[in-house]
């Protein structure tokens, strides 16, 4: 499997300036919360909304992952889901983990790497609807609730990169991973094999959904304290 390539090998702001200057002239943030014209408000404003973004999607993916295993795992495999028999497929990343990492970063990286787990999610919850959708008996709420994590995952998405547009005036930062090595899939299990894999997926999602909402706080926080102390 090819490894993630190291920071210093392209120039992640070239590749992303498109994206960004799309997502400016079709994004705002109106009072519903969706991302459209966002560039028409205050940076302070913008991350409230996706701050508030993110703690929606973190809160909706925890009570599908409980809704998921109450459904579908079986009870004496519930400590099996605690163990580390499948790899969350974000692990490759260069996300920082531990308290000291997150520290030492700047406000760049902090927004780079929500942006790195938010764009490696999607087409996974995208799978993830088909395989629902396979299921039998799959309750509807499951169904729904996944659903909308995914939808919001895309603004969220589109929120960020308007974000950095704000934030990083110098739009040069750089960074080489392939989606590829993200999303990889392997031979076709048997059926509880299957559902275990998919709880697990929905368990990393949240896990990561809660990383997402703890950098933005983070960086929210790092701002006021700049301003109080400009």
């Amino acid at each position: 499997t090819p490894k993630v390539k190291s920071f210093q090998q392209s120039v992640w702001a070239l590749v992303l300036w498109p994206s960004l200057l799309t997502a400016s002239t079709m994004l705002g943030c109106r009072d519903d919360g969706s991302f459209s014209r966002s560039t028409s408000i205050s940076q302070e404003k913008l991350l409230e909304r996706v701050i508030h973004h993110a703690e929606l999607i973190y809160r909706v993916s925890e009570e599908s992952c409980t809704l998921f295993e109450e459904m579908f795992i079986p009870f004496p495999m519930h400590l099996q889901t605690n163990q580390a028999a499948y790899t969350c497929i974000t692990k490759t990343l260069p996300i920082p983990s531990s308290r000291s990492e997150i520290q030492q970063i700047s406000d760049k990286w902090l927004l780079h790497s929500v942006l790195m787990l938010v764009q490696s999610w999607i087409e996974p919850l995208i799978n993830l609807q088909t395989t629902l959708d396979r299921y039998d008996n799959a309750p509807e709420m499951l169904i729904n609730k996944t659903k909308w994590v995914s939808e919001k995952l895309i603004s969220l998405e589109q929120g960020v990169m308007v974000l950095i547009k704000k934030m990083l005036e110098e739009g040069m930062l750089t960074t080489d991973y392939n989606d590829e090595d993200v999303f990889q899939h392997g031979a076709q299990p048997e059926m509880m094999d299957s559902v275990m894999r998919d709880y697990n997926l929905l368990s990393c999602f949240t896990k990561d959904a809660h990383k997402m909402e703890a950098f933005l706080k983070l960086l929210k926080y790092r701002q006021t304290d700049k301003y109080n102390c400009a």
